[in-house]
């Protein structure tokens, strides 16, 4: 190879070599773009919602008992309230039973803590007096959980067959809260993305980088409560309900700002 030959390749070599350096500085320069204060900026709020159907329901019920009405002794008074604890521990374990008779597993009902609360009951007497006496209720709540809640009617059935006092509602619950919550911040950052993008491409401009990302609502909800008024009110223990129970959506909201740099 002649000399000026050899010297030809190393220029064009070494015009080669400038050129990368140039390329790669300039790419380094764009990939590390000075965010200032003055820079421009967007920051858009976006709002969205799902709503879901819910899998899992809850039965709120009541079980009580009342000691007789006296104005006597307090031996006597013991030995009515001991009668009415003995005699709602029976019907309580005569519902249990009854509602595993209907495939509802044991873990699945919860029977809440004792409540023993004194009551006043006014009466009057044969000469037009009126005399306070003293009573006590004894209470048990009891919840069922259910995960297929078209199950729902029949459990009510056997609630009010077994002698609850007080249907208390139906609560409509999601079994994976956190699958749910998902989609609805996902959908408030999709809609957030797609302002920001209307905007920018409305104003010639373009969508640089994200700078700041926030939640104005937290995606939450509150199960759905179904209230009902199914206490005992006669002799015979009948009580007027709902025949069915239809438990609709569960609507979770969810909020986001961003906010991001705009291109020069």
């Amino acid at each position: 190879m002649t000399t000026s030959t050899a010297l030809k390749h190393h220029l064009q070599r070494l015009m080669f070599g400038t050129s990368l350096a140039i390329f790669a500085f300039a790419y380094s320069a764009q990939a590390n773009e000075t965010i200032t204060d003055e820079t421009p900026r967007l920051r858009v709020t976006a709002d969205a919602y799902v709503d879901v159907t819910p899998d899992k329901a809850t039965l709120s019920a009541r079980l009580w008992e009342d000691t007789p009405a006296i104005n006597q002794l307090a031996e006597e008074d013991q030995a009515a309230l001991s009668d009415a604890r003995q005699q709602l521990e029976k019907r309580a374990g005569e519902l249990i039973r009854t509602l595993e008779a209907h495939g509802v597993a044991r873990e699945a009902i919860t029977a809440g803590s004792l409540n023993i609360t004194p009551r006043q009951v006014h009466n009057a007497t044969d000469n037009g007096e009126r005399e306070t006496l003293r009573r006590t209720r004894v209470e048990r709540p009891v919840a069922i959980e259910l995960q297929k809640i078209e199950r729902v009617s029949e459990i009510l059935d056997a609630l009010v067959a077994a002698g609850v006092n007080r249907l208390e509602g139906v609560e409509f619950d999601l079994q994976n809260r956190d699958a749910a919550t998902d989609k609805a911040l996902i959908k408030a950052l999709e809609k957030a993305r797609h302002k920001a993008n209307l905007m920018a491409k409305t104003l010639d401009t373009q969508l640089n980088r994200v700078m700041r990302i926030e939640e104005t609502q937290s995606a939450s909800f509150q199960p759905r409560m179904m209230a009902m008024s199914a206490e005992r009110s006669n002799a015979t223990g009948s009580s007027a309900r709902q025949s069915e129970y239809r438990p609709g959506t569960i609507r979770i909201d969810a909020g986001v700002n961003v906010e991001w740099s705009l291109k020069e």
